[in-house]
């Protein structure tokens, strides 16, 4: 009846289950064919079973053939990388025609397949062989033919089942974890509450408004506003970028938070966060804001989960992830306006906060003390790097213009104007910064510096208002009537719906 072979079977599969960390991942509808992974086994990630009794050789070469096109797919799915797989015949005989075929090696593209017979005649000669195959000890238990009945085999074969299941459920409890996505939801009402307030102070996409609710201004964590490498991830420009980011959050950090736990996604979401203010703010001195950074370290903490377990990862999300990554980065270098910058931080920092933490009831005591080193050291470092270069970087026009006027309402005026001076020297064709020395020369009663600095301003972009608006202010302290209305004119055209314009017109034509 084939007892022997069927507890032979059996047997050496819970023995490789509940000893080698194998478990199953193919079983035909007979279940005589198993095939087992292990991500601990280098030497023969997957070994697969079969339960055959071997008459002929050539039935064995057939089979070989379709133990390597299987294996080949099993590695384009779950590994990538050469693999070599162990094929173990259960048989009462060898092929009678054939005895050489357990030292035989066949390979198909980067797949490589040991045969080994493990025959019932000769069961203690096969297994000796198996575990020098194997390099590892099997402890079945050797019994004798009139042992063994079909309930003894049933038996073996239900524990064998049941240590695989263990496997599974272990792995299921994985991405079933009891802690609820608590913070990713906080995180969505708290980004959904800011961008209302925004909407009711100027508008999200107003950059006074974005300065003032916290987006990355570089030039203010130059001067020391260092809690802007955190806000941003709460302040988003507009409805669309606010709609896309909160249902990234809800997807991805829903996942990253189950898997994790509360306290170590909080963790990692805030530091993926930071280091995607702190790319950003290596890269440009400009305003920039979004959970993008933050969900990009998410990504990263999957990444970092796929490390630990890689089979897991690939079988259940790892081509999925590692695809959006790519589609998303490649979308952020192709358009206009994306800060790819704080992208990559993000995803640097959400990997490397996770290794810090590492994944519940999990430890890694000195891979997590290397991962904090040189967390610490790398961010040190870039933020060195950070603030040296942006001292020096090449501000533009509006931003050097925004950063005066932030002097100006600390009442630190003269250093508004010498930066502002430092700065035109250099970029003379900067209607902003200009506009703004005419006012603090104006402001100073320097009615001639304001003047030049009002015409250099309007030469530079004839269509700022507010530049031919002053310029009037100027002529009418200067008793020039006629240049005066000119100019109130010209401001008037451009804004025509600003009452400041309107009743100064009519102010000037009562001198005329």
């Amino acid at each position: 009846m084939g007892f022997k072979e069927d507890y032979f079977f059996w047997e050496t599969i819970r023995e490789l289950s509940a000893h080698y960390d194998y478990r199953m991942i193919t079983v035909t509808e007979n279940h005589q064919e198993i095939w087992l992974e292990s991500d601990k086994n280098k030497e023969f990630p997957v070994i697969r079973l079969i339960r055959h009794d071997l008459d002929w050789a050539n039935w064995l070469k057939r089979d070989i053939e379709r133990t390597l096109q299987n294996g080949e797919r099993i590695r384009r799915k779950l590994y990538k990388k050469p693999i070599k797989i162990l094929s173990i015949y259960v048989s009462k005989f060898a092929p009678v025609d054939d005895h050489d075929f357990s030292s035989r090696v066949a390979s198909f593209k980067k797949t490589n397949v040991n045969t080994f017979l493990l025959t019932c005649e000769n069961f203690h000669d096969s297994l000796q062989n198996l575990e020098h195959v194997l390099k590892k000890p099997l402890s079945i238990q050797v019994l004798e033919e009139n042992e063994i009945d079909e309930e003894k085999v049933l038996t073996v074969k239900k524990n064998a089942i049941s240590e695989s299941v263990k496997k599974a459920k272990a792995e299921q409890k994985v991405f079933q974890n009891a802690n609820k996505p608590f913070f990713t939801y906080i995180f969505m009402a708290v980004q959904i509450a800011v961008f209302i307030l925004m909407e009711f102070n100027g508008g999200s996409t107003n950059s006074k408004t974005l300065i003032e609710f916290g987006a990355k201004f570089s030039p203010y964590i130059i001067q020391g506003e260092w809690w802007r490498f955190f806000t941003p991830m709460i302040v988003h420009i507009g409805f669309i970028h606010l709609l896309m980011n909160t249902f990234s959050l809800y997807l991805i950090g829903a996942e990253v938070e189950r898997i994790y736990g509360n306290a170590r996604f909080l963790f990692i979401y805030i530091f993926a966060g930071f280091a995607g203010t702190l790319g950003s703010f290596i890269m440009t001195p400009n305003l920039s804001a979004g959970a993008s950074g933050a969900i990009f370290g998410c990504f990263g903490a999957l990444l970092y989960f796929g490390i630990v377990y890689p089979k897991l990862f690939m079988r259940s999300m790892g081509s999925s992830v590692i695809v959006l990554i790519i589609i998303n980065l490649i979308y952020g270098f192709t358009v206009s306006g994306i800060d790819n910058a704080g992208h990559i931080g993000g995803l640097i920092g959400g990997f490397l906060a996770a290794g810090v933490v590492h994944l519940p009831k999990s430890r890694n005591i000195f891979r997590q003390l290397a991962f904090l080193i040189g967390t610490v050291i790398l961010t040190y470092s870039l933020l060195q790097f950070g603030f040296n270069h942006q001292e020096s970087a090449a501000i533009d026009d509006n931003t050097m213009a925004m950063l005066a006027q932030k002097y100006i309402d600390d009442d630190e005026e003269d250093k508004a104007e010498e930066m502002l001076f430092k700065y035109v020297e250099s970029n003379p064709d900067a209607p902003l910064s200009l506009f703004m020395l005419g006012n603090l020369s104006f402001d100073k009663k320097d009615i001639y510096k304001a003047r030049d600095y009002y015409e250099k301003a309007i030469e530079s972009n004839p269509d700022l208002h507010e530049a031919h608006y002053n310029l009037a202010l100027v002529y009418m302290n200067l008793e020039s009537f006629d240049q005066a209305k000119e100019q109130a004119d010209k401001a008037i055209e451009l804004a025509p719906d600003n009452k400041s314009y309107i009743k100064l017109l009519e102010e000037i034509e009562k001198q005329l």
